[in-house]
């Protein structure tokens, strides 16, 4: 893969959140055009699939560089930017060959910490 081929598979989400929360609160408020009960329901469904995904991801099967890349677009959709960088460097990885487990460690980590963030905003609903 070229550097700027490999540059483009794992480009960093912009910074659009702030360094110590898991969630754009802003980004996912544009997403769901303010929309609270929407917001609500994305969120939940969200920590359900990135369980469900991190899950299917833990031995790296043949699949996790397509389970990461839908794990990186559902991340940006809400707003949870560590996850979908995270996720991108665990797809970059297994394309390339390089430290696939060290990846997903990294990746299992943002997202524990997203569902965290993410129960946390549910409970106060």
């Amino acid at each position: 893969m070229t550097p700027d081929l490999q540059r483009m598979v794992w480009m960093p989400s912009p910074p659009l959140a702030p360094l110590d929360s898991p969630l754009d609160l802003d980004h996912l408020v544009r997403m769901t055009l303010g929309d609270a009960e929407l917001e609500r329901e994305v969120l939940a469904m969200f920590a359900e699939q990135s369980t469900r995904l991190v899950s299917a991801m833990t031995a790296l099967p043949a699949d996790t560089a397509d389970l990461a890349h839908k794990l990186k677009g559902s991340a940006r959709g809400i707003g949870a930017f560590a996850v979908a960088d995270a996720a991108a460097r665990l797809e970059a990885a297994i394309r390339t060959g390089d430290e696939a487990a060290r990846a997903l460690a990294a990746l299992k980590e943002a997202a524990a910490e997203a569902r965290a963030a993410i129960e946390a905003i549910l409970r106060r609903a």
